[in-house]
């Protein structure tokens, strides 16, 4: 049986140093608070204990600041959805391409969310967990 620390450790691995981030990879609540790098930030959120295949779902999140914007005349702040669709392609791309035993990691829904103490957006990408592996 894999537990939230696998599954997470796991993401981890797939992803720290391997996307063009410019901030960290962090586990869980390991991202500093105040934080306004461009962040990637892995949690599981339901993975059962007691049945095989283990069904369960982890997220990705991807922190970008956000940019300034002239619209209708007046300067606001927006998501830099530029930005975090590239980081957004290849965090996908690197999950896709993984190949890990008797697991399976699956690209499933993601929205763009506003993180308004920090200023940025963040792009939170579902993976959802096949595990055949005792």
């Amino acid at each position: 049986m894999k537990t939230p620390f696998d599954t997470d450790a796991i993401l981890f691995a797939l992803l720290d140093g391997k996307t063009s981030i410019e901030g960290g990879c962090f586990v869980g609540d390991d991202r500093p608070e105040d934080s306004t790098d461009e962040d990637i930030v892995v949690n599981t959120i339901d993975l059962p204990q007691d049945s095989l295949p283990q069904i369960g779902t982890s997220n990705i999140n991807i922190y970008v600041k956000d940019t300034s914007k002239k619209i209708k005349g007046k300067v606001q702040v927006s998501a830099n959805r530029t930005r975090l669709k590239f980081l957004a392609n290849e965090v996908m791309a690197i999950v896709r391409n993984a190949n890990i035993t008797g697991l399976k990691a699956i690209v499933g829904n993601m929205v763009i969310m506003n993180e308004p103490t920090t200023k940025q957006h963040f792009a939170n990408i579902r993976i959802d967990w096949n595990i055949q592996i005792d």
